[in-house]
């Protein structure tokens, strides 16, 4: 059962806890970020939602107490500063920092262009990195600490074919972000959670993804566009209750690193630990077997 925001906040001495957490929310146009936004203004919190075209959003039950719209486009470091200047200036403070922005690029490695490959880096990826930079910035000078989510995917941990290089922008988030994990001090209270959906039925494998332009004739075994039209509004997992574990994990005492979300997700990541540690039993004696002799 998920918590609400009242029986997270028990202490009512607590001033941290009672008072409404400011969430600011990349990629709020649909799917999860839509959902997410919901979410927290069910729960009597406050929201910046940012889109590169903000003037697009729209949600009901916000005013001006509780709501800010805000473009931001992740791949340009001025307009991340701006929206964090604007949510400042709005409510004060931010205390969850949700980096959903991003999309899905499918494909045969051999099919794709640079282009879409360092697309694909530098919104999954470096876009993500430069909100989190500034997100750690605010929270740190605040003195308030905060929560950090970084969407990845089960694609984070497993290795998808036909989706080589989102897998790689998804895996270079989880190494940064417990690396970053870290190096922050404990007094800081900056915790981060990468959130690592299965499949939800989002726009994500519909008109948001991106397919190779020109298919290397030497795939003739694989359909990266057909396989996705065929899954598009068949996944398991309903948006809304994923929302609703982001929120549940970010008003936590103490947030996991990870989380998977999603049946097909958490069946996933199982299989992946036993076969890793069967892997790492196996081949024991090799890799202890290589310190210098005294």
């Amino acid at each position: 059962m998920f918590l609400t925001a009242a029986k997270q906040r028990q202490d009512p001495n607590d001033e941290s806890k009672a008072a409404p957490r400011v969430f600011l929310i990349t990629g709020t146009s649909t799917g999860f970020g839509a959902e997410l936004v919901k979410v927290v203004l069910s729960n009597g919190d406050r929201v910046v939602a940012t889109a590169r075209n903000s003037s697009k959003l729209s949600f009901d039950g916000t005013d001006d107490s509780n709501y800010l719209a805000v473009d931001l486009d992740v791949t340009k470091k001025e307009s991340i500063n701006a929206a964090f200047d604007a949510a400042l200036k709005k409510f004060g403070s931010v205390d969850v920092v949700v980096n959903n922005a991003g999309y899905g690029l499918a494909g045969e490695f051999e099919s794709l262009s640079d282009e879409q490959i360092r697309t694909q880096m530098e919104i999954n990826f470096f876009g993500l990195v430069d909100v989190t930079r500034r997100a750690m910035e605010v929270m740190r000078e605040s003195g308030r600490g905060g929560v950090i989510q970084q969407i990845t995917s089960i694609g984070g941990q497993i290795g998808v074919p036909a989706f080589s290089i989102y897998c790689a922008s998804k895996w270079a988030v989880e190494g940064f972000t417990e690396a970053v994990s870290k190096e922050v001090k404990p007094e800081w209270n900056i915790r981060f959670t990468c959130i690592e959906p299965g499949g939800f039925r989002t726009d994500w494998a519909g008109r948001s993804m991106d397919f190779a332009a020109d298919k290397n004739p030497a795939y003739d075994h694989m359909d990266a566009k057909k396989s996705m039209g065929e899954r598009h509004g068949t996944q398991a997992g309903d948006p809304y209750k994923a929302a609703k574990a982001w929120y549940q994990l970010a008003v936590m005492p103490d947030p996991p690193l990870r989380c998977v979300v999603g049946t097909d997700a958490y069946k996933t990541i199982k299989k992946k630990l036993e076969e890793y540690g069967d892997n790492v039993k196996r081949f024991e004696e090799l890799s202890n077997g290589t310190d210098v002799d005294e």
